[in-house]
């Protein structure tokens, strides 16, 4: 289990979840036209996703760039999503 977290595979399942996750969503509120919008949840879940990358790079031992790069994108989905809120 140890190396199933320090190989970053637990960040990638993750990453999985949060795709199949988007795809039903986004299916339903296709097909009924109920539910959540994407564009009211779509940079949320950008703002997770770029967090687990960062997670992963950190698990994995990647050049801190590549974290700076992960959270950067998580603050600009977040400020996205506030600024959709707010609106």
């Amino acid at each position: 289990m140890a190396a199933f977290f320090a190989s970053g595979r637990v960040v990638d399942l993750i990453l999985l979840l949060m795709l199949t996750e988007a795809l039903v969503v986004l299916a339903w509120w296709h097909r009924t036209g109920r539910g959540l919008a994407p564009a009211a949840f779509l940079p949320f879940l950008l703002a997770g996703a770029c967090l687990m990358l960062a997670l992963r790079a950190a698990l994995v031992g990647a050049a801190w760039p590549w974290m700076a790069l992960a959270l950067l994108g998580a603050l600009l989905a977040h400020l996205l999503d506030l600024w959709r809120r707010w609106r």
